[in-house]
């Protein structure tokens, strides 16, 4: 019987004695409930209510990295940072970038800039092209 469902004899004498104790419902699989969790449900709603800057940095940016501190403080858990992001998107966190703009940065000349000299910029006439500056493009009157 067992070379019929190509599996080894102790397999198939261990789900004959399932069937015999539990029918057909104990040969269902059963799926490994994996590693209990770190932290707790409660601790992990309070990490989701600590703030960066109320944790003692000097942005509002979260990285795995830090989470892992805030948490080793905080909850005497010791995650690795990469592990982190996982439990992260579990608490629905997902990936930011944070927009990268100058501090010196001015809006009122960005904004008079694109109304006034960005139009006059794009404006071409028409069939007027740019010069080509392609190393790949012959140059004419060039004959080898």
């Amino acid at each position: 019987m067992a070379h019929v469902v190509k599996a080894s004899l102790s397999s198939v004498k261990r789900w004959k004695q399932a069937v015999a104790q539990g029918g057909t419902a104990a040969l269902a699989a059963k799926p490994h409930p994996g590693a209990k969790p770190k932290l707790t449900p409660s601790q992990k709603r309070r990490l989701v209510a600590i703030r960066p800057t109320a944790a003692g940095y000097r942005t509002e940016l979260w990285t795995c990295a830090r989470v892992a501190e805030v948490v080793g403080r905080r909850f005497g858990v010791s995650y690795h940072p990469d592990h982190l992001g996982r439990v992260l998107r579990a608490l629905g966190f997902s990936p930011q970038k944070p927009e990268s703009r100058a501090r010196e940065r001015d809006e009122a000349a960005i904004r008079r800039w694109r109304a006034h000299d960005w139009p006059r910029i794009k404006k071409r006439g028409v069939g007027e092209k740019l010069a080509s500056c392609s190393s790949t493009r012959a140059v004419s009157g060039w004959s080898r």
